[in-house]
């Protein structure tokens, strides 16, 4: 029983770092992505993990400071993966489009 217990408090600690983490990558694209461009053309994208790090490395070729890479690839692979659906295009502010 006990190491039922311990397994679950490890489990749960597991997802609230998880959590952070994320939380960290989100706030790490808003600082050192929103700078020169919206996140806009990031959510569009679907990167593999490996595709990711090389957008990384790019945007800091071109001046992007990154001060916490592994939140950011994190949140990008987590949110923004190869794995996950693209979102429903956006439309124009009249709807028509």
């Amino acid at each position: 029983m006990k190491r039922i217990l311990l397994l679950i408090g490890s489990v749960a600690a597991l997802g609230a770092a998880d959590a952070a983490m994320i939380e960290r990558g989100k706030a790490e694209e808003k600082r050192s992505c929103g700078g020169c461009h919206g996140v806009r053309i990031i959510r569009t994208q679907r990167l593999s993990r490996l595709n990711w790090e090389r957008e990384l490395d790019k945007m800091a070729r071109w001046g992007t400071e990154i001060k916490d890479r592994e939140a950011i690839l994190e949140y990008l692979v987590a949110t923004q993966g190869d794995d996950k659906p693209q979102p429903p295009p956006e439309k124009s502010g009249d709807g028509t489009k």
